[in-house]
């Protein structure tokens, strides 16, 4: 039997299509490359090489694209009429179940799978980044903890085993192990664009911001070359430290020049320009027409079925290029959906509905529904979802409405709770600030909408 590079057995592979099997693993590991093209080579060479084509399915299942995850349901179908090993038909599984909707399911499916081969590099991706999109904050650091022991710095991947593992304990608030696996993840592998993230993110966490900027800036050529997939988020990072030392016109420059500057249609590419797109606006910087732009390439993606996560940043475009009807039409596709007994469903029905609807409240002037809209929200928002810092565009944009709003008294709380955080970010003190004044120094507009001012007013 053929192994893997992790001495994982290979049933159907050639010794050839085994090393561009390899090669895609190590791509996808790094993000850098095609392992789809890898693949289908390594499919041509052995044409019954199972997990050649169950890693295809797992590499587009996990683009949280509607047309992607079709692709990814017609590939593990046609995996199932091969003959299956214990360890593919543990990857067959869990993708059946992520493709149900059923998101937690795979994560668990995973973790049970991982118990008996924890050697299995792509299951550990695939699982951490299914934590990932869940916000399973703990899982993203034990599923890594569990596997951890059968790794050793002389097995391929190890640097990749301590990148996970740095994010994970970064998600859990374990800032100072995170920061020294990560790096220590970057030296062994200086291509580690995912370990290189998870130092930027403790930076982006305990409000380093100048720290952060030095961080990308010395190892930009690490994660910013041609064919990085995972660059456009990398660039994000360093557009929020721009961000948080007053500079938007950087972060802007950021946008123009590197985040939009392929005008990649990819959904996590998109939901990382709405998001930054969204901060500047909402703080009252001019970003021009540029949500015009992203939202025309949100069209293909928001169906408002597939991840919520996704429909509520095409939401946050369409609502900046005053393209409220499509607005209208992605709830429309969300209440559909959200009817029905899925996991998906459910985080449409609980969280992803409530996001979208207080950030139209707020793009609509009326800011003490915002307010009640968001606070409620916010509580239900981990249930899915990214990272910390992603979802932070929540908080940021629910303090920003309560002093838009002139409800000094939540938005001084508000305010205080992020300073508890990050004490000495400037964002934040403005934050203070402004709410203290009641928003009077005009950073943002004070405009409130028709109902919330009748709000405000009976209360």
């Amino acid at each position: 039997m053929i192994n893997d590079r992790q001495g994982n057995p290979l049933s159907g592979a050639t010794a050839e299509a085994a090393n561009r099997f390899d090669a895609a693993v190590e791509a996808f590991n790094i993000y850098r490359g095609d392992p789809v093209a890898l693949l289908d080579e390594a499919v041509a060479l052995a044409p019954d090489f199972a997990m050649a084509h169950l890693m295809k399915a797992w590499a587009f299942a996990l683009a949280t694209e509607p047309e992607a995850a079709l692709a990814a349901r017609g590939i593990v179908d046609g995996a199932r009429r091969l003959p299956l090993a214990e360890r593919e038909a543990g990857h067959a599984a869990a993708l059946d179940a992520l493709l149900s909707g059923e998101w937690t399911a795979a994560g668990l499916a995973l973790d049970h799978h991982l118990m008996r081969h924890p050697r299995d590099l792509l299951a550990l991706q695939a699982g951490h980044l299914i934590d990932f999109f869940r916000a399973d904050a703990r899982n993203l650091r034990n599923r890594i903890a569990r596997a951890l022991p059968a790794w050793t710095p002389s097995v391929p991947g190890y640097p990749i085993v301590l990148g996970m593992y740095a994010f994970g304990l970064e998600e859990t608030g374990d800032y100072a192990r995170s920061e020294a696996t990560g790096r220590e993840a970057v030296d062994r592998q200086p291509l580690d664009c995912w370990a290189h993230h998870a130092v930027a993110h403790v930076m982006e966490m305990q409000g380093r911001a100048a720290d952060g900027i030095g961080w990308m800036r010395t190892r930009e050529p690490h994660w910013s070359g041609d064919g990085n997939f995972f660059k456009v988020h990398n660039w994000w990072h360093e557009a929020l430290f721009h961000i948080e030392v007053d500079a938007p016109q950087a972060a802007l420059a950021l946008f123009d020049d590197e985040i939009r500057k392929d005008a990649s249609s990819v959904a996590v590419d998109l939901v990382d320009a709405s998001a930054l797109l969204w901060r500047l606006h909402s703080a009252g910087h001019d970003v021009g027409d540029r949500f015009d732009e992203v939202a025309s390439a949100w069209d293909a993606h928001a169906d408002g079925a597939l991840y919520p996560f996704n429909d509520w940043h095409a939401a946050m475009a369409y609502l900046g290029a005053g393209r409220e009807a499509d607005v209208e039409r992605l709830l429309g596709r969300c209440r559909e959906s959200a009817v029905g007994a899925s996991e998906v469903a459910g985080w449409t029905r609980t969280t992803g509905l409530p996001l979208i609807e207080g950030f139209r409240a707020f793009a609509r002037g009326d800011y003490v529904d915002a307010v009640e809209t968001l606070h409620r929200g916010r509580i239900i928002a981990n249930s899915f979802g990214g990272s910390h810092a992603q979802r932070d565009v929540i908080d940021w944009t629910l303090t920003e409405a309560a002093i838009r709003a002139g409800m000094r008294e939540t938005a001084e709380a508000l305010a205080n709770e992020r300073l508890a955080v990050r004490p000495h970010s400037p964002v934040n003190r403005s934050f203070l600030a402004r709410a203290h004044t009641g928003g009077a120094d005009g950073g943002s507009g004070t405009h409130v909408g028709t109902r919330g001012r009748a709000l405000a007013q009976a209360s």
